[in-house]
């Protein structure tokens, strides 16, 4: 019904909407990426799991695809320890735009993922994006340490989405997500403990601490993500994917709202975020056009 998959469409912007928060939350808290991401791991571990139980999903999965989810639990922890880092050292606004390479880094791993051929225009968008990420280097010379970590959290995005795209096709999303949650709980845990950082002050935070990670915990980890898949039964793939290309525009709206004058940037770094993200969206449009065009063929 139309106003079904309207209340859906505003749902899913929602659900971005608090994507795009998420950064903003990772500049907020004082803690560092490491223990940050530990504890997002581990309380959104807890609420699924509460979640999972209260529908009796059943936990079993094949020991294949459990080795999959750990790796996949692994990918997501690096990729957050990155994203954070990168604001920690830069902010938001940097981190975001960069993060808006993650649908290239896609588009260039899915052949090899899925083995078909490179289509010619990815290459072409690959190349603009570039342009656009060079500009933003030019101008925040400053923040190199930042777009990198940046990058390197975009391609783990990348793997990780293609990893899912698979898994996704066999499990809940619910079950897929509690074990890449304790996997990376498990993981970062190892860490913490060999290098000795599990000490009585890891877990003394303030009080703005605790409420804003719970809220990346519970609104912008354990909620989006079953949402965001509930929403997908109603609204094509296509429109989901156009919309959360708005993330990094959220995200840099709420953070100049929020933060103020530490994310006021050259004229030059927004025109660089604007030719990739026009570049994601381009690309999708290209892609969904493609895709009618073969249908009608058949």
């Amino acid at each position: 019904m139309p106003n079904d998959k309207i209340k859906n469409y505003l749902h899913l912007h929602f659900i971005v909407f608090i994507w795009g928060f998420t950064a903003v939350l990772g500049k907020l808290i004082t803690v560092d990426a490491l223990p940050l991401v530990w504890y997002r791991m581990f309380m959104a571990s807890g609420l699924i799991f509460l979640y999972i139980a209260y529908k009796k999903f059943s936990l079993r999965v094949p020991t294949k695809t459990l080795i999959i989810l750990i790796i996949a639990g692994v990918v997501i922890t690096l990729h957050w320890i990155t994203f954070f880092k990168a604001i920690k050292v830069s902010n938001v606004s940097v981190a975001l735009a960069t993060m808006s390479t993650g649908a290239f880094f896609t588009a260039l791993l899915e052949p090899i993922w899925y083995g078909r051929k490179i289509v010619w225009y990815e290459i072409l968008f690959g190349i603009i994006v570039m342009l656009g990420l060079y500009l933003i280097f030019n101008v925040e010379s400053s923040y190199v340490e930042g777009i990198v970590l940046a990058l390197i959290s975009a391609l783990l995005s990348a793997t990780f989405s293609l990893i899912n795209g698979k898994l996704i096709q066999k499990e809940r999303p619910s079950v897929i997500s509690i074990y890449e949650m304790a996997s990376g709980v498990v993981f970062l845990s190892i860490y913490l403990f060999f290098s000795g950082s599990f000490t009585t002050d890891f877990f003394q935070l303030s009080s703005d601490d605790w409420m804003y990670i719970f809220i990346l915990a519970s609104i912008c980890t354990a909620y989006a993500f079953i949402a965001s898949v509930k929403v997908m039964k109603f609204i094509t793939p296509y429109t989901v994917m156009l919309t959360i290309n708005l993330e990094p525009v959220y995200g840099i709206f709420l953070a100049f709202i929020i933060l103020g004058e530490s994310e006021k940037m050259d004229p030059m770094f927004y025109i660089g975020a604007l030719v990739i993200l026009s570049t994601v969206i381009a690309n999708g449009i290209l892609k969904n056009w493609t895709r009618l065009k073969s249908k009608r063929v058949r």
